[in-house]
């Protein structure tokens, strides 16, 4: 199995569903425009090579962050260029991640943990915008003249940890809400709750003066003789004169 450090841009179209439900052949003629005047020429102007491919998806390997986030950059420029003249549910934009990451290759593509982190990044991307894994941030850090904003710590589907993110800012781009890293505290909270609760009650068990309530002695057994019920008597009185009653 060989393995190796490499610098991945994952992309996908936003609405990709949406876009073939509304015109299947012109989206997909569209989509291989921008693929050849635009991704194509731009992969080999920083030296990408598209390693995976699936419908509207690509999975691009660099030979380090900054010229995969130049390229990002570039990419996102042209693209969202070609569209803004579009009416809005016809525009074709790009969601892109950037990651560093191990990642395991078999034969053209690459697998492993660093595409994980990729993909799972680039859903946080807003349309036509740009989201950097804090490992790639680190690389291209004060080397790009772009504006960088930090997300924070967010978790991601089938990532044991949080991921440090950052969000490309260009004028205009929808900004990515910054998420803490919220399930991973509610669960804490979960845990020490149930902590408590489990040491309280084996604390009122293990007391040297507790002892279980016998179920019998919970309930009153019935007198043998027959019993009388006294009503309080100022109260009777009252009820009747109110009523009109004579007393006796």
């Amino acid at each position: 199995m060989q393995r190796r450090l490499a610098a991945i841009v994952a992309a996908d179209v936003a609405g990709y569903s949406r876009l073939i439900g509304q015109d299947e052949e012109g989206t997909l003629t569209a989509m291989r425009a921008l693929r050849s005047e635009v991704i194509d020429p731009l992969l080999a102007q920083y030296g990408g090579r598209v390693a995976n491919t699936a419908g509207d998806s690509l999975l691009i390997e660099f030979p380090n962050a900054v010229e995969a986030v130049r390229c990002a950059v570039a990419v996102q420029k042209e693209t969202n260029a070609r569209s803004a003249e579009l009416p809005e549910d016809r525009r074709i934009l790009f969601r892109i991640s950037v990651n560093i990451g191990d990642v395991v290759v078999e034969g053209e593509d690459l697998l492993g943990d660093g595409v994980n982190v990729a993909a799972r990044l680039e859903g946080l991307a807003p349309a036509g915008g740009i989201v950097l894994s804090g490992t790639a941030f680190d690389q291209v850090r004060d080397k790009l003249d772009v504006p960088i904003e930090e997300i924070g710590e967010v978790d991601v589907k089938n990532i044991s940890r949080p991921v440090r993110a950052y969000q490309v800012r260009r004028k205009g781009d929808e900004r990515v809400a910054k998420r803490a890293n919220i399930s991973s505290r509610i669960y804490a909270a979960v845990a020490i709750v149930l902590l408590i609760a489990t040491v309280t009650v084996g604390w009122w068990a293990m007391r040297s003066d507790f002892a279980p309530t016998d179920p019998a002695e919970m309930t009153y057994a019935l007198p043998e003789q027959p019993s009388i019920a006294v009503l309080p008597l100022r109260l009777w009185a009252s009820k009747n004169v109110m009523n009109g009653s004579v007393m006796d």
